[in-house]
């Protein structure tokens, strides 16, 4: 992949980001969270929503920073590839997770919500991809 291609791919990878983000907003009405985190103490419920804050805080900082530092990502530089193989190796674990460790089968209950699902599986299958091509290709004509 020619760098100027590479550097497009991570910027659409960048946007990505911020449309998981617009999921992961959508996903406590999909989930009924609410009702589901009212039997916890509370405790546990700040705790949850201390980290879905800090997950959406990573989405927006991983999406920024490869939209906007695109050519130098794909630049193949030791900072560059540390990264790029940084964030392959995150989403790979994450589409792992999606794939084996998530049953949503309940919450996909029309077909907004099973188009929402196989697009951020998509997702979860671009990123860890293109990211892993920046990693081993950067810099690279």
């Amino acid at each position: 992949m020619k760098p100027l291609n590479l550097t497009l791919a991570l910027q659409i990878a960048g946007v990505l980001h911020l449309g998981l983000l617009c999921a992961g907003l959508l996903m406590p009405r999909a989930v009924k969270l609410g009702a589901h985190l009212a039997a916890l103490p509370e405790f546990i419920r700040r705790l949850f929503w201390v980290y879905y804050t800090f997950i959406g805080l990573c989405l927006v900082g991983f999406g920024l920073v490869t939209f906007s530092l695109a050519g130098s990502l794909a630049s193949g530089s030791t900072l560059a590839r540390a990264l790029c193989v940084f964030l392959a190796t995150f989403w790979t674990v994450r589409l792992i997770a999606a794939t084996f460790v998530f049953d949503v089968r309940p919450y996909l209950r029309n077909l907004l919500w099973r188009a929402g699902y196989h697009a951020t599986n998509i997702v979860f299958i671009y990123l860890p991809v293109f990211y892993g091509w920046a990693a081993w290709k950067g810099g690279t004509p």
